[in-house]
């Protein structure tokens, strides 16, 4: 079985540790996140590791990408975890400390118990990489703006007016801008611009969600199956049963909420304009669904027609949506 160093990052620093053969921990702090601190990290993988070794970490926004970066380009195996893995893990294990240093040495933990499940980790394409980036400025900006709005709604002081005017504008002037930029990033791209066109062929998916999805799911190939993108948007349906508590299903949520609140508004629409999902909404009304669960319902059977017409490279066609 081969070595599991658990890195613990942060956006200044990180943590690394290893399980010894003892028992026992090998463990090194407070290492930069930078140059010099994975200089330090290739030093110990050297002398206490092995060129098999696993390095695993967990996904924290993009504070672990350039360590990941470095490692995969040195050859090593790197595996990056939803931090909802670590964060389950660390409850099964009673985990009342937390600090950095346990946190490494929790998922290196998890890594060796689970060596078998390990995924290697593969870096977007750099044409993945900024339209994700893009399409999440363009959701930060939206959000700010909307908070303007609320403050604009409550407030009757005319000063105070001007000023959230003149920062909405300024912020839906950044918007427009953002969305040109976007535009722009799939007329520069064949390949992404193809899937873009993949995506609008399905009745409730435009120019936005496709977008999102795309930057979202990545490379769709890395995906075995329709379970497993919804598995990764947290949409897979997750069945709870204790005492009297019986039959009770709801989502998971383990997944990227990005996407769940993306395909929220898509799903409505599809609802009623996309025949394959308004065929099935037809058929869980008739069995006395919950309008959340239809809602929910819906959300997964879009996601799984845009995943596809992504791995088919086919336009949508509903008579074999129906079928499904």
């Amino acid at each position: 079985m081969a070595i599991v160093v658990g890195v613990d990052i942060a956006k200044h620093t990180f943590d690394i540790a290893t399980l010894q053969s003892n028992g026992k921990y090998r463990t090194k702090g407070k290492l930069s996140n930078d140059s010099t601190g994975f200089e330090v990290l290739q030093q110990w993988l050297l002398k206490y590791a092995e060129p098999q070794a696993w390095i695993v970490m967990e996904a924290t926004g993009i504070y672990h990408e350039a360590l990941a970066e470095w490692l995969l380009a040195r050859g090593y195996l790197v595996c990056v975890l939803n931090p909802a893995q670590v964060a389950y893990y660390a409850r099964s294990q009673l985990q009342r400390v937390k600090t950095d240093k346990v946190d490494a040495k929790l998922i290196s933990d998890y890594g060796s118990r689970h060596q078998a499940e390990l995924r290697a980790w593969q870096p977007d394409p750099p044409s993945i990489r900024c339209l994700k980036a893009l399409v999440h400025r363009l959701k930060d900006l939206q959000e700010l703006e909307q908070m303007e709005q609320n403050r604009l709604d409550v407030t009757r002081e005319t000063k105070v007016k001007e000023s959230i005017n003149s920062v909405l504008e300024h912020l839906r002037q950044q918007i427009a801008e953002t969305l040109e930029v976007i535009k722009q990033h799939f007329d520069d791209n064949d390949d992404l611009r193809g899937q873009r066109d993949l995506l609008t062929s399905i009745d409730g998916i435009a120019d936005r969600t496709a977008a999102l999805l795309l930057a979202e799911l990545g490379d769709v190939q890395r995906f075995d199956n329709s379970r497993a993108v919804t598995a990764f948007a947290g949409l897979n349906p997750k069945l709870q049963e204790s005492g009297k508590l019986k039959g009770h299903v709801r989502i998971s949520r383990m997944g990227s909420a990005r996407l769940r609140a993306g395909l929220y508004m898509p799903a409505i629409t599809s609802m009623s304009r996309n025949p394959a999902i308004r065929a099935m909404v037809e058929r869980m009304k008739a069995r006395g669904k919950a309008g959340k669960q239809i809602v929910c319902a819906a959300m997964r059977k879009l996601l799984c027609i845009a995943y596809g017409v992504l791995k088919s490279g086919e336009p949508f066609n509903p008579k074999l949506a129906i079928a499904k």
